[in-house]
């Protein structure tokens, strides 16, 4: 039972901002292209992630701290 509350936790996350979840999600698919198109250059994958992850926690607050 509290595995299942846990899950419903973590979904609703997902569900309270969507929009954060969505871009996240889109940064993650980037980096995954991004392995896949060189993966001779694994740290460029790492950087795609890192930069995207920051940027859209950065658009998040700063937008959420501006409503």
């Amino acid at each position: 039972m509290k595995t299942l509350v846990n899950i419903f936790r973590l979904a609703g996350l997902f569900i309270d901002d969507g929009l954060f979840a969505l871009a996240l999600s889109v940064v993650v698919v980037l980096a995954a292209i991004v392995a896949a198109i060189a993966p001779a250059v694994p740290i460029a994958a790492g950087v795609v992630l890192l930069v995207g992850c920051l940027g859209v926690l950065l658009g998040n607050v700063t937008s959420t701290g501006t409503r």
